[in-house]
């Protein structure tokens, strides 16, 4: 299968503080891939070298075929890799629809088409009902739903979530996951996400990759990574499976 996402060695550091160190990783075409491991691993560095916040300080990151490290953000996400951010932080003060649209003017040619854009997305995402909501007011399942429905209406290629359904009760998890597994199996989305929900990754990931103090120490099938003793040593034996 075709490697949408190429992560080759890529480092980073702060001020001495190795973030990420040697990591490589692919993410094919069409797949969905859990980048998984404790606070602190280097996960989501690894996510914002991707998404052009960092550049890294070694390696490459290649996306469609094309090496896009060193790229700014926005012109990683018009190539087409859309992504969510660990802290929800919708514009307060703008509506849903309004907060989406700002995302569908990435690829619109204008405001007519971005709201167009943003309600067949805010539909997808069962926020039909308030679009005319403000930001400020959602509940944080519908906040996260916010996030992720910013993203979708950039029309990505490749969908970085980081962390979003952390602090959802099980039913409202389970939404999230019938959500992507429709965005991935019926638009043929691929997701790269970031998860401590490990049930969330089980359903949703055919492969898993594990970093622990910046480094890659586990690859492979769910199943796989979860009997693997260094992964569950370092982390799985402390979190609920």
């Amino acid at each position: 299968m075709t490697a949408l996402l190429e992560i080759d060695r890529i480092s980073k550091s702060f001020r001495g503080l190795r973030a990420v160190q040697e990591v490589s990783f692919q993410v094919p075409e069409g797949q969905v891939v859990g980048l998984i491991g404790p606070n602190g691993a280097g996960k989501t560095t690894c996510f914002n070298v991707i998404a052009g916040v960092y550049h890294p300080d070694g390696g490459e990151v290649r996306f469609a075929g094309r090496r896009i490290d060193g790229w700014r953000s926005d012109q990683v996400c018009r190539a087409g890799i859309g992504r969510t951010f660990q802290l929800v932080k919708p514009f307060a003060g703008l509506t849903v629809m309004e907060n989406v649209m700002v995302g569908a003017l990435n690829c619109s040619a204008g405001v007519r088409q971005a709201r167009r854009k943003a309600e067949s997305v805010i539909e997808q995402l069962g926020l039909a009902d308030r679009a005319l909501q403000m930001a400020s007011s959602l509940t944080l399942p519908d906040r996260k739903r916010l996030e992720v429905a910013r993203a979708l209406a950039t029309d990505p290629r490749l969908l970085l979530l980081d962390e979003v359904m952390a602090g959802l009760r099980p039913t409202e998890t389970d939404q999230m996951v019938a959500l992507f597994r429709e965005l991935n199996s019926k638009l043929g989305l691929t997701i790269l996400l970031i998860e401590h929900v490990m049930r969330a990754v089980m359903a949703l990931s055919a492969r898993v990759v594990v970093l622990h103090h910046g480094q890659v120490i586990s690859a492979g099938t769910p199943e796989a990574v979860t009997r693997d003793p260094a992964v569950l040593e370092c982390y799985l034996g402390a979190e609920a499976v």
